[in-house]
């Protein structure tokens, strides 16, 4: 086993969810060994075509990650590593929210502007039609240029910014992708809509959290009017012109919102969440050219993070 590689503990925890063949298409190259070639990808920024011959092909791995990335099995491996946090009580849901900017490699430019094409899998289709359903593979988001593929442009060159949220422990709970002159505030309903931590047993998957403490950034009226919908208690400090403005109006302007200082101290958790991720050189460097590859590169690395923490 090379650095980095899966142990065979966390090998067991993902293999029952890992797709199988269907005896139609042919046969998947042995999971455990395209994934360790994913993670070495992922943690060392090395470009596909020089990975090391003990992870096969590297045309067979690549098409593994944009596949799954594709599908959402990335995803859905997240989602179950994070079921069996919860239901062991080892979640603590008093989250954060936040984002970062990535700075984009001149490698990642130039993506088709046709939009990318549907993912073939090699899984069985299942029949299922309850609440637990697996929809089919759609088209993955992107095409028509930089700012479809989450690219967006300053005076610092080409940028993308990760949105998430991160639990108590400095763990992700979700991800989103923009370009990086995208404002904070407006993926925060994105952010938090994309928290579902299945059951393990019978009961709808868990979307709320305890409470949430975000910057200024998401101090506007939306944000705070969505969190109280959801009867989420939040801490996100009051911005000064908004303080001005609520003070200048008087009795009109209204009470000031609450703030509770000792919830925010523990607003670094997505802070530390970030710089675990961007222990990953693909994720602190972004080389994909599609969003959505990118977006699953940084899901492969919070998985990793939950496997390993």
């Amino acid at each position: 086993m090379g650095r980095g590689d899966l142990t065979d503990a966390e090998w067991e925890r993902l293999r029952p969810f890992l797709p199988v063949s269907n005896g139609r298409c042919g046969r998947w190259r042995d999971h455990r060994q395209v994934i360790d070639g994913i993670l070495h990808r992922v943690r060392t920024g090395v470009q596909w075509r020089d990975l090391p011959e003990r992870f096969g092909p590297w045309k067979t791995v690549y098409e593994r990650h944009r596949l799954w990335s594709a599908d959402g099995t990335w995803e859905r491996l997240l989602q179950q590593v994070q079921a069996a946090a919860d239901a062991a009580g080892e979640i603590d849901w008093d989250i954060a929210v936040d984002s970062t900017i990535v700075r984009a490699h001149q490698h990642a430019a130039g993506a088709r502007t046709d939009p990318p094409p549907v993912p073939a899998s090699k899984g069985p289709k299942q029949q299922n039609t309850g609440r637990d359903a697996v929809a089919e593979p759609a088209r993955p988001p992107g095409g028509g240029g930089a700012g479809g593929e989450g690219l967006g442009r300053s005076r610092g060159g080409l940028t993308s910014k990760l949105h998430l949220s991160a639990d108590g422990w400095c763990r992700p709970l979700s991800l989103a992708l923009t370009g990086g002159q995208r404002a904070d505030c407006t993926q925060f309903q994105a952010v938090l809509e994309k928290i579902r931590v299945p059951r393990t047993g019978a009961g709808r998957p868990r979307t709320k959290p305890d409470s949430l403490a975000a910057d200024k950034a998401y101090s506007n009226g939306p944000c705070r009017d969505y969190l109280r919908r959801r009867g989420i208690r939040h801490t996100i400090p009051e911005k000064t012109d908004s303080q001005a403005v609520r003070l200048r109006k008087g009795s009109r302007g209204g009470r000031p919102p609450g703030f509770d200082k000792a919830r925010y101290k523990k607003r670094n958790t997505v802070e530390r969440a970030i710089n675990r991720l961007k222990q990953s050189r693909a994720v602190a460097t972004r080389y994909d050219k599609r969003g959505y590859v990118f977006l699953g590169t940084a899901t492969t690395a919070a998985l990793i993070i939950w496997l390993r923490t």
